[in-house]
């Protein structure tokens, strides 16, 4: 909070972030071309650690959902510009998706996590595309990049789905060893699309590296 007040910008978040994912054993790689400032990131979700490994390894900040549970949690998500939106509002998606926008302009490359919540590990889940309306409405320098966080072997052992929060952080963080994470900057996409195509290009740029990286064949289905 002093280093914000004296320079007006602090780089301790990311700091955090990735100290904190060190803590636990994670090992990030991040590999692809280099990430412009003005970016709005579209990934796949497996597990609460993506938000150690992604802030801490590339100084992103993320679209959430607006209940976060505790509140020294939301505080700390305060601190990386956390943007919040309410999923189940349909309505006010349009608003939501411009807030995005904003964001996206921002000096901080942004997360967006289409699938809405995290997954099992060994498939997609279906993306949604109603928030990728932002590409729409942001600036003409903004990027839309696909990514993809690969943990390798290890993505259903520390997947979060049909499993309580707290069985989950007991569970991981009582893992032993390192998790070697890999996370894939994948080239932009064509801002012109609609929100359905970007969705789709998306979805599929990230299930091909994921399956291409395990040596296997796909085990992400098309989106229905």
């Amino acid at each position: 909070m002093l280093t914000k007040l004296l320079t007006g910008r602090s780089g301790w978040p990311r700091r955090f972030l990735s100290a904190a994912a060190w803590a636990v054993g994670v090992r990030p790689k991040v590999v692809g071309g280099p990430l412009n400032r003005h970016t709005l990131l579209i990934s796949n979700h497996v597990s609460w650690l993506d938000i150690l490994i992604l802030g801490g390894a590339t100084g992103t900040a993320f679209v959430s959902k607006d209940n976060l549970g505790h509140g020294v949690i939301h505080w700390l998500a305060d601190q990386n510009h956390t943007l919040y939106v309410r999923r189940e509002d349909r309505k006010g998606s349009m608003k939501q998706a411009e807030a995005i926008a904003r964001a996206a302009e921002r000096e901080q490359p942004i997360v967006l996590f289409p699938e809405g919540t995290t997954g099992p590990g060994d498939h997609l889940l279906p993306f949604r595309s109603s928030l990728l309306e932002a590409a729409a409405y942001a600036r003409g320098d903004v990027e839309v990049r696909p990514l993809a966080l690969d943990y390798g072997a290890a993505a259903t052992e520390v997947g979060w789905h049909g499993e309580s929060g707290k069985d989950n952080v007991l569970r991981i963080l009582g893992r032993k060893g390192t998790l070697p994470v890999t996370v894939h900057l994948l080239p932009k996409l064509d801002r012109t699309s609609d929100r359905k195509a970007l969705a789709h290009a998306a979805r599929e740029a990230i299930a091909e590296t994921l399956a291409s990286s395990r040596g296997a064949a796909p085990l992400y289905p098309a989106q229905r």
